[in-house]
């Protein structure tokens, strides 16, 4: 075990520029520590608005040991409540999604209004008052249809998210969409390792083909400048604008959460992220032509947004715990959109499900070697600046807070 000086120590002997020591992902400590000042401390994806559209329907999203109830109420608004009954502490929705017309909690039986409100105590004194004991609320935002929340009471501003990213949301058309598919990727590793290989590209080539067909992040960057231009050179004409944001975590502003915005060629031929490159859905919010690129967007340092010009597809990383963790992946298009008429799932869904369940050996097999004992850190290369960057950040953060708190 490590007391907080080990701790500090341990952040202290961090070179910027190559991946963390061991201890970073076997350590229970940091990994308390991270809970603490991280994982409990942003925002991340829970939903989207298309799931719940009628009174009473709900979703459950979890990370770590924490659930909340995202719940729509009966005058329409969306509130989350922390999944944990007022009694006894029982978990009150076991299922994943449903629909219902109070929550009641199926250990004793306490009954809640969709506002969170007690409203059912059996067998309670006369003088009971119910008022004292409604649900706790959990922090919930909402952007572009995105359902987000964070488990603490002061977590960081969207404030300045929801006005830079206002333009291009409004573009792709977010308030007009809706989930046509859903899956989770359950991860046996580490949940930083499954985030750090998002971050970064130098594995595309070799570990995914199919991707590497119609993607150039992988290009050096002056191969990939000229099919930019060529890319930049349609957005008039596609309804498109050249904007770019990077305020990502590890440039955001002073109690903002992080946020950017971005969109990369694709090699020529392919209009979307397709089999033959060839339109999967009806075209995005004032999309009017195909431009042959996909953004990238961040929110938080948990939620990442892959867009083509007719679909697009989110990625959520939380932690089950120290040594496991879960990539929940969401498929969007137009709200109008009819599966089977305008959509087939098992296309759309096709390109970043194989990519995802290739992620998913490489992570397991990245985190057996990082228990080994032959393991050190090593240095990037020019193609991981993301994950380095993002790897500064988490230490920055531990940093700010190992001098107040002790995890021993």
């Amino acid at each position: 075990m490590y007391d907080n000086s080990s701790i500090q120590n341990l952040l202290a002997s961090h070179q910027s520029g190559w991946s963390l020591d061991q201890r970073f992902y076997t350590d229970p400590n940091v990994y308390a520590c991270e809970l603490e000042r991280i994982l409990l401390r942003n925002w991340f994806m829970a939903g989207h608005v298309s799931q719940i559209p009628r009174s009473g329907d709900f979703i459950v999203s979890r990370m770590d040991q924490e659930s909340a109830i995202i719940v729509r109420t009966s005058d329409g608004s969306i509130k989350a409540f922390a999944n944990v009954c007022r009694h006894r502490g029982s978990l009150i929705c076991l299922e994943n999604q449903g629909s219902v017309r109070s929550l009641r909690c199926p250990y004793h039986g306490w009954t809640y209004d969709l506002d969170g409100d007690l409203i059912a105590s059996r067998s309670m004194p006369a003088e009971w008052d119910k008022s004292e004991y409604s649900l706790k609320s959990v922090s919930i935002e909402i952007m572009g249809g995105l359902i987000f929340i964070c488990f603490c009471d002061d977590p960081p501003s969207f404030s300045a998210a929801k006005r830079d990213l206002s333009e291009p949301m409004t573009i792709f058309g977010f308030d007009n969409m809706k989930i046509a598919a859903k899956k989770t990727y359950p991860m046996a590793a580490n949940w930083k390792l499954a985030v750090e290989n998002y971050q970064e590209c130098y594995h595309c080539a070799s570990a995914h083909p199919d991707y590497a067909k119609m993607h150039t992040l992988m290009l050096d960057t002056n191969k990939r400048d000229r099919l930019q231009k060529k890319m930049l050179s349609r957005f008039g004409a596609c309804g498109l604008k050249d904007i770019e944001l990077d305020f990502i975590d590890t440039h955001a502003p002073a109690g903002e959460q992080g946020y950017g915005y971005s969109r990369t060629a694709l090699f020529e031929g392919y209009k979307t992220g397709s089999r033959n490159g060839e339109p999967l859905a009806p075209l995005l919010g004032q999309l009017t032509g195909w431009d042959g690129g996909a953004s990238d967007w961040s929110f938080g340092p948990f939620t990442y947004i892959l867009s083509y010009s007719d679909h697009q597809v989110a990625y959520v990383f939380t932690p089950v715990d120290a040594m496991n963790c879960q990539c929940e992946v969401y498929w969007m298009v137009r709200s109008d959109a009819e599966e089977g008429r305008d959509y087939i799932i098992d296309d759309l869904i096709w390109l970043w499900d194989v990519t995802t369940q290739a992620d998913e050996k490489i992570i397991v097999n990245n985190w057996a070697g990082v228990k080994s004992r032959y393991y050190s850190p090593g240095p990037f290369s020019g193609m991981e600046d993301m994950e380095s960057r993002y790897i500064d950040w988490i230490v920055r953060e531990l940093v700010s807070t190992s001098s107040e708190t002790e995890y021993q």
